[in-house]
């Protein structure tokens, strides 16, 4: 298996792992991490070198399918308890090693994949 397909599958599965943490992995759920996937592999085949880049850049572009089609997503749960419910946020944006932010607070909450 190429380095892209190894990067793009375990992105798919930490994407998948955090959206079922959270039970919002339906189908149609599913088909946006999908979407997002085969995107990110085009991308990939004209930035190869963006491989360390994709898990974060997939989960940003299925928090922002979710959000057009279903609400902000995840949550940060610690805040919506207090009823200020907002979403988490990817960062960095564009690095290795994402991680699930409260921007609120300004602490992370989980390693994508880890919700």
């Amino acid at each position: 298996m190429s380095d892209i397909e190894a990067a793009l599958h375990s992105a798919r599965a930490l994407i998948l792992a955090d959206l079922s943490a959270r039970e919002v992995a339906d189908a149609a759920v599913v088909s946006l991490v999908e979407n997002a996937v085969t995107h990110r592999r085009w991308w990939l085949t004209q930035w190869p070198d963006g491989v360390e880049f994709v898990l974060g850049l997939v989960a940003q572009d299925v928090q922002d399918a979710l959000l057009e089609e279903y609400g902000r997503w995840p949550l940060c749960e610690a805040c919506a308890r207090e009823g200020d419910p907002h979403a988490l946020s990817v960062e960095p944006e564009l690095g290795s090693d994402p991680h699930w932010v409260c921007g609120k607070e300004g602490v992370v909450v989980a390693a994508v994949g880890s919700l």
